[in-house]
């Protein structure tokens, strides 16, 4: 017989496959409690959550799933469930992810990050605000999983300079009196003011507990670096700095001290300088993008601002959205010279006719796009529409009514604190998927403007901090090798704490007047329209968060 330690690990690596083949059958038992259309909907619904959960499948492929199950088991006919895959909030999506490829192209990034860093100084405390502040802000356009990849290489670069080698550190990190020498460095002891080195006895040699120490010390600075770039992009993707003011306290207590420090400070000051002359001047191909950026973000600001008149006055009325917009943008850069034209050339015999080369080619658009978001979102808006055509929504809805009775500021802090929950074990975009419906639906029924309740979960779900699968900027910062789960699970609880109550405190002041959320709107009465619909509103309004 086979020892249970061996069969569990055959178990565990054939986990995906056993999900695949048991969450099927485990689920099977719906179909018959729930009465039968809304039971086959809320079946698919928990399968595909099942398999993005545990990644059994592919995201993407899971996400296709509905155009298999719906028509096969006759809650919609496939004429109605593919064309959910590319609506306009899909196109948006792709002119964002387009443009942010061409940015890459030219390396623009680097330009802004290094620029920031600049502006901000090497002292620890202001390197890691400079990155949170670069990192958010470049997520706010990029994809959060392109902005982590960007700037970990450069976060590195200057750690590296501002603290030598990362393997003589953490040699230098281990108890030199304990006789294995690998005893765990005991991370979570932040560096109090006692700690510091008493620089009168210089002449005789630091003993090795005060190198050890300041190791630590800087091991910890090191940590706070690399975990604060994931936590930025997340926080940056939707569009709001507060979550930088709770990194800052957390860094705060690493203040920079000794005179050793500065030297090391110019150091780094020196690799960026350094950094930044690499790059020489602006080139016309960096400028062109900056141009048409700040144009992008300009137009889809300036469509329709609500409390001015926008520029969607001059077409008509219902026409032009803000994929028309993204797609008129990046289908410029592709024509769009990357040289400077000039004049002189064509009368200049002597001048090379090479031809000329475009801001943006389609192959590279073509590697750079995650096409896999792009099916998700579309797996994400055709299963709105199974709930909303099953009659699922509504059902789920009717049981919701306990929360009806809680006074809505605390049933978003609920909602938010359960979504942020749920977010760090699910992917972003699958958790706003198969919640929202249902968050819109309860909404509607207790009478309150569904966006008081939709918003703050669609930003709690970016509040994915703790664990290393939340999401994949935090994947990109946890495969680098220099953190571990626990120092991501400590910090994240406190991010996670921190970044409800900011969601709640900002529902209740500014966003009440902002999206005039104490008016019930048109598009949320019920004529025939379900809850669904509603969400696939919201969806389209607050899905470039990335």
């Amino acid at each position: 017989a086979m020892d249970p330690q061996k069969f569990s690990r055959k178990l565990w690596s054939a986990r995906k496959q056993l999900i695949l083949m048991l969450a099927p059958l485990l689920l099977l038992p719906l179909l018959f409690v729930v009465p039968p259309k809304e039971g086959k909907c809320l079946y698919v619904v928990l399968l595909m959550a099942v398999y993005w959960c545990t990644e059994a499948l592919p995201l993407a492929v899971t996400a296709m799933l509905p155009v298999c199950l719906f028509p096969t088991m006759g809650i919609l006919p496939s004429k109605k469930v593919c064309p959910q895959y590319f609506l306009e909030t899909n196109f948006l999506f792709l002119s964002g992810l387009v443009m942010a490829s061409a940015i890459e192209e030219w390396g623009l990034h680097r330009r802004i990050a290094l620029k920031v860093l600049k502006i901000v100084g090497v002292k620890p405390a202001w390197l890691i605000l400079g990155m949170m502040i670069t990192s958010s802000f470049l997520s706010m356009w990029l994809s959060n999983t392109a902005t982590t990849a960007m700037m970990l290489p450069i976060a590195n670069a200057i750690l590296e300079s501002l603290f030598g080698n990362l393997e003589t550190l953490k040699e230098n990190c281990k108890d030199k009196s304990d006789p294995e020498g690998d005893s765990q460095v005991n991370m979570h002891v932040l560096p109090c003011e006692k700690q510091v080195l008493t620089t009168e006895n210089t002449s005789e040699q630091k003993n090795l507990k005060e190198v050890r120490k300041e190791a630590e010390y800087q091991m910890k600075v090191w940590k706070g670096f690399l975990i604060s770039i994931p936590y930025a992009a997340s926080i940056g993707g939707t569009a709001t700095l507060t979550g930088t003011a709770p990194n800052l306290i957390l860094v705060g207590q690493l203040k920079s001290k000794h005179d050793e420090r500065e030297a090391a400070e110019a150091k780094a000051k020196a690799v960026i300088d350094e950094d930044y002359k690499k790059l020489g001047p602006i080139k016309f191909a960096e400028g062109s993008i900056t141009f048409f950026f700040i144009m992008f973000a300009i137009l889809l600001f300036t469509r329709d601002p609500k409390f001015v008149t926008g520029w969607s006055v001059f077409f008509t009325k219902g026409y032009v959205s803000d994929a028309v917009t993204g797609v008129i943008i990046i289908s410029i850069l592709f024509f769009f010279p990357s040289q400077c034209p000039s004049l002189c050339w064509w009368f200049d015999s002597r001048a090379s006719n090479t031809p000329y080369v475009p801001l943006l080619s389609w192959r590279k658009a073509q590697e750079c796009v995650p096409w896999n978001i792009i099916l998700l979102l579309g797996g994400g808006f055709a299963m709105a529409k199974g709930c909303e055509e099953s009659g699922l929504a509504v059902w789920i809805g009717n049981h919701l009514q306990p929360l009806a009775q809680v006074p809505p500021a605390v049933a978003v802090i609920l909602i938010t604190a359960f979504i942020a929950c749920f977010t760090e074990f699910a992917s972003n975009t699958a958790t706003i998927i198969i919640f929202l419906p249902v968050i819109a639906e309860l909404a509607i029924r207790v009478n309150v403007n569904p966006l008081y309740f939709m918003i703050p979960a669609t930003t709690g779900c970016s509040y994915a901090f703790m664990l290393p699968v939340s999401t994949p900027p935090n994947s990109i910062a946890f495969a680098s090798g220099h953190l571990m789960v626990k120092d991501m699970v400590k910090t994240g609880f406190v991010m996670n704490i921190l970044g409800i109550l900011c969601v709640s405190l900002a529902m209740n002041t500014w966003g009440l007047h902002m999206f005039s959320l104490h008016t019930y709107p048109d598009w949320a009465r019920p004529l025939n329209a379900s809850s669904a619909t509603v969400a696939t509103h919201a969806m389209a309004t607050m899905n470039m968060t990335g």
